[in-house]
């Protein structure tokens, strides 16, 4: 009878795509017939199909006994079959494994062809218990006489080690000795087995080490030298004498191969291996480093990738080696490929340091600049692209568009500039600069960051708070961001940090009263709430400096300019307390009652006469005589000036000592505790759990309803007895008083015509003769002393750049002493890394920047901002050095409680 091969198979499922699981299932009908045959060689041919079928999806485990009946078989050709389908279906938890042990001893003390085959299926279905027994046969293979028997039982070995790792006390010395076997193949293999043996304990394997060196000195096959170069990366850190003794051998396998694999392996073996240290490392690192960078201006974009990670490890050690092809780093950043870009950019953020911060950020934000959209296609242009479609050509600048690769980029800039405390950051004037740049051409969503960063820096550096108001007055200025707030990207949240700036450091600005109708104007009302109440509180905070300046020099000409200045802010609030935002309501409803107050004082206001004063400061501080100016000029401007903000130091909460005598875990009201514990007791005999049918499930739900209400009213009926004023009462008159309510309450909740108010009963009568009298004093005087500088004059010019300084450590409570850790000794991992410019003596290349912004101060800076004083960031420690530092007043009011920068 005519039967179907494997290869009739195959034309039928080509010919049967339409109805495919039909002919399976015919196919798979006449397999299991052919496997019950007792024709070992149609048995064998099933177990083909079924092989084939296997790799399609389709299970075959069923046919585990019939595949170990083809196994057994004398026929090298069926016998080569039955493994082939054991390979491919058998695995850990086939039951038919436990009798295949005595077929595979005994096929393995067959002819070498029958071994051969044994040998390549047993790596793959071994088991434990086939290790175990089969340990003793596979060791003696070792020695076989043929050199492809050899080879493959040292490779079947590594599985019995796997799954049996017992053997390898009397099998690791017999492997040991085909390292010098006369086979090229077989020592190959087992260098192979050893290197991944060594991965998970390298000490076990130290021994191996001159007979491993003899081979990588005289062996030239250079997969061998791979795994060799391998092995010595993961016994190098075990053994330090080896670095100095393998320096040599490597560095010449370096200089002198042409296989790109094994330049790469020894350049990753001197990484890992610490063979980078000393004299002769930095000899070797910079071999390294040059070929490293030879891989990243290979077209291969494989070797690009693995050149950067292989650098990135390279910076803690030698950054000024790899500093030396920054140029090169940085064409990476753009590249097509986005592994690559993100590789790159760990690399950069490795490597950047004082001196090449600013280039390496000026360069990456340039990545950032949208290209200039191509010129319109002509109508001839157009109509062939639609006949001939063509894949559209990619723009120089196509990679860097990716919103997520965008969002990266802008992180990354701020991480470079941000890590240490601004360590790195010389000139926090160009870093304020870039911040803003960052919102303009960013277009991701990034606005909150940079907000962060903006408050955080101006907080920290207060010789930066001058640029930083004039910029964001700038910002405030330009419609921008108002324009575009509801975009995806649009940065909106940089007008908080813009508007907070310039209403907490108004003491900077000439002209307060001009930014006023920026913060108040009505599209910021289209922003989000806390955007628009930042506004509205900095620009309350405008006026109060304003007006508190106009009484310092007041003149009766100021009088209509007040009030015109009032009834404009009157005008605007009046539009935000109508907001359906509770935060902006609320804010702007307040304000607005300070300015109907000041417009009232002001309406009453008479000027004064002449009292013989030539100066009007002095009449208007004089303790006696009545100010010359609105008193309320003064109203709101103390409420946010009281107290300096600064930065609070990250461990100022965790310093502050706990009072003496204060229990934090005791109950503050000693009578709640016994009341919790009873509560307690209570619910766990109300959770007890019973049997219960269908029809006793609703009525103890009910009943344990009514048990819940009646506590609910018994505790309720306790807190208003107890908060309500009583007579003092004996403790015989509590308990009878106590038990006659319990009978009540349990009367009440077995009647079933009580219906029981689960409703919370309103609380007592408020007692108004115990509510304590408090004498209110009259309003608070006048101050005696301006308590703000004048306005600043516009003619000054600052003749020397400023002295940054970063309050890195913030304010500490009061009392706290601070002992800072001895300083140690910079590693010379962590030094500062040389100029490139200075090593090469050649002047640096013009940077890629934006325009300008034309900040309206002439305070210009007339050379290079020098070193900022860094104040390090105090730690405790041992050391007996202690300083005590003082807490400022905490929080002004309104929006400063969420500014307070860490």
């Amino acid at each position: 009878m005519w039967e179907r091969t494997l290869q009739d198979l195959i034309r039928g499922l080509r010919a049967n795509k339409n109805d495919e699981s039909k002919f399976i299932g015919q196919a798979m009908d006449e397999i299991r017939r052919e496997i019950k045959s007792k024709d070992m060689a149609l048995k064998a041919g099933a177990v083909m199909k079924l092989t084939y079928l296997d790799m399609l999806g389709y299970d075959m485990s069923w046919a585990s006994f019939h595949i170990v009946e083809v196994m057994s078989s004398p026929k090298i050709h069926i016998k080569s079959v039955g493994y082939l389908g054991a390979v491919q279906s058998f695995n850990e938890d086939t039951d038919v494994l436990m009798l295949t042990t005595n077929l595979l001893k005994k096929d393995l003390s067959s002819t070498p062809a029958d071994v051969a085959v044994t040998l390549n299926g047993v790596s793959s279905i071994m088991t434990a218990d086939l290790a175990r027994d089969l340990s003793p046969e596979l060791v003696g293979m070792l020695n076989h006489s043929r050199p492809h028997i050899r080879k493959r039982a040292v490779a079947a070995m590594y599985r019995v080690f796997q799954k049996y790792p017992d053997a390898l006390h009397h099998g690791i010395g017999r492997l040991q000795e085909k390292l010098e076997d006369s086979d090229p193949g077989v020592v190959c293999a087992t260098v192979n087995v050893l290197c991944e043996l060594a991965r998970r304990n390298p000490q076990d394997y130290l021994p191996l080490a001159p007979q491993l060196f003899h081979l990588l000195t005289t062996s030239s096959n250079n997969w061998m030298l791979i795994k060799i170069v391998k092995l010595f990366g993961s016994l190098s850190p075990h053994e330090p004498r080896l670095v100095k003794k393998l320096q040599p051998p490597i560095t010449d396998l370096i200089s002198t191969t042409s296989a790109i694999s094994l330049l790469y392996e020894c350049v990753h073996t001197c990484i890992i291996g610490n063979m980078l240290q000393g004299n002769t490392g930095d000899s070797l690192a910079r071999t390294c480093v040059s070929k490293l960078a030879a891989f990243i201006e290979d077209p291969d974009q494989n070797l690009k990738y693995i050149a950067l990670l292989a650098m990135v490890k390279i910076v803690p050690t030698h950054p000024h080696l790899v500093a030396e092809h920054q140029d090169t780093i940085l064409s990476s950043v753009d590249d097509e490929d986005i592994s690559i870009r993100m590789r790159a950019l760990d690399l950069l953020s490795a490597l950047v340091n004082r001196d090449n911060l600013q280039s390496i950020v000026q360069q990456v934000l340039s990545h950032l600049v949208k290209p200039e959209s191509s010129a319109i296609p002509s109508a001839v242009q157009s109509l062939s692209q639609h006949i001939i479609p063509s894949t559209p050509a990619k723009s120089p600048g196509a990679p860097s568009q990716s919103t997520a690769y965008r969002l990266v980029l802008s992180q990354r800039i701020m991480t470079m500039c941000s890590q240490n405390t601004y360590d790195n950051v010389i000139d926090f004037e160009w870093y304020l600069s870039v911040l803003v740049d960052l919102a303009y051409v960013s277009n991701v969503d990034i606005g909150t960051q940079i907000r962060d960063q903006l408050v955080d820096v101006v907080g920290r550096v207060r010789a930066a708070r001058s640029y930083a108001v004039k910029l964001m007055v700038k910002v405030l200025s330009d419609d921008t961001f108002l324009l575009h707030a509801g975009e995806q990207g649009s940065c909106s949240e940089v007008l908080w940090a813009a508007a907070w700036i310039c209403g907490e450091y108004c003491g900077e600005l000439s002209a307060p009263d001009e930014l006023i109708p920026y913060l108040l104007q009505p599209e910021i009302a289209s922003l989000r709430p806390d955007i628009t109440a930042v506004c509205i509180q900095s620009a309350t905070k405008l006026f109060g400096y304003w007006a508190s300046e106009a009484a310092k020099q007041w003149t009766e000409s100021f009088l209509e300019d007040l009030k015109k200045a009032v009834d404009i802010m009157i005008e605007q609030m009046e539009q935000f307390a109508s907001s359906t935002q509770i935060e902006v309501q609320e804010r702007a409803a307040n304000v607005l009652q300070l300015l109907i107050f000041i417009k009232r004082d002001v309406a009453m206001y008479k000027p004064k006469q002449e009292n013989g004063f030539s100066d009007p400061s002095t009449a208007a501080f004089d303790p006696v005589l009545e100010p010359t100016f609105p008193k309320s000029l003064y109203l709101i401007q103390p409420l946010f000036s009281s107290h300096e903000l600064n930065p609070v130091a990250s461990i100022a909460q965790a310093s502050v000592a706990v009072p003496e005598g204060l229990d934090l875990d005791a109950w503050i009201v000693p009578s709640m505790q016994d009341r919790v514990a009873e509560e307690g007791d209570d619910g766990e005999v109300t959770e007890r759990k019973i049997k219960r049918n269908k029809k006793g499930k609703e009525k103890e739900s009910a009943s344990r309803t009514k048990v819940k209400s009646g506590k609910k009213k018994q505790k309720e009926g306790h807190y208003q007895e107890e908060l309500a004023p009583q007579e003092e009462e004996t403790a015989e008159e509590k308990a009878e008083r106590e038990r006659l309510k319990a009978e009540r309450l349990e009367r009440m909740r077995d009647d079933p015509y009580y219906i029981v108010d689960d409703r919370p009963q309103k609380p007592p009568a408020e007692d108004v003769d115990s509510i304590p009298v408090v004498r209110l004093d009259g309003p608070l005087p006048l101050p005696e002393e301006p308590r703000l500088p004048g306005l600043r004059s516009n003619a000054s010019i600052r003749s020397t750049p400023p002295s940054f300084v970063v309050e890195r450590g913030g304010e500490m409570p009061a009392g706290i002493v601070i002992t800072p850790q001895p300083s140690t000794p910079v590693p010379s991992s962590r030094r500062q890394t040389p100029n490139l410019f200075d090593v090469t003596a050649t002047p640096p290349p013009p940077l890629p920047s934006f325009q300008s912004y034309e900040v309206p101060d002439d305070e210009l800076r007339t050379s290079t901002p020098e070193p900022i004083k860094v104040t390090r960031a105090k730690k405790k420690g041992t050391s007996t050095a202690k300083k005590k530092r003082t807490v400022k007043p905490e929080m002004k009011a309104g929006d400063e409680s969420t500014a307070v920068i860490h």
